[in-house]
């Protein structure tokens, strides 16, 4: 199971701190991900951190959005900066068990003045 939440209504240049937390998996063996879908978009990728907490970004995101993980925790983080209207998603996070993914509810951002 994965449970995201902390999104919210942020103005243009804003800050949010996303976290999805998981149960039922070992969470140190995953990569975890961020996608994202908007209102007329399909899903895509935002980021990965994978089980050595190496990092990669969308392009559209990359120096704005971080990536971290507490597998403590069993949670996964997305800190995101300098946020645009465009921003303005249902956030998902995502894990996969070879060629089965996982996805939790999502949360929305919305990114509005």
């Amino acid at each position: 199971q994965l449970v995201e939440s902390g999104g919210g209504l942020v103005q243009p240049g804003g800050s949010l701190r996303l976290s999805c937390v998981t149960s039922g998996i070992i969470f140190g063996l995953y990569n975890m991900t961020w996608y994202r879908q908007g209102p007329v978009n399909l899903r895509e990728w935002v980021a990965t951190i994978t089980t050595i907490s190496d990092t990669t970004y969308a392009e559209i995101v990359k120096g704005r959005f971080t990536i971290s993980r507490d597998n403590a925790k069993n949670t996964v983080y997305l800190q995101m900066s300098s946020l645009k209207p465009e921003d303005s998603a249902v956030y998902f996070c995502n894990f996969r068990i070879g060629l089965r993914n996982y996805w939790g509810k999502g949360t929305l951002v919305t990114v509005s003045s």
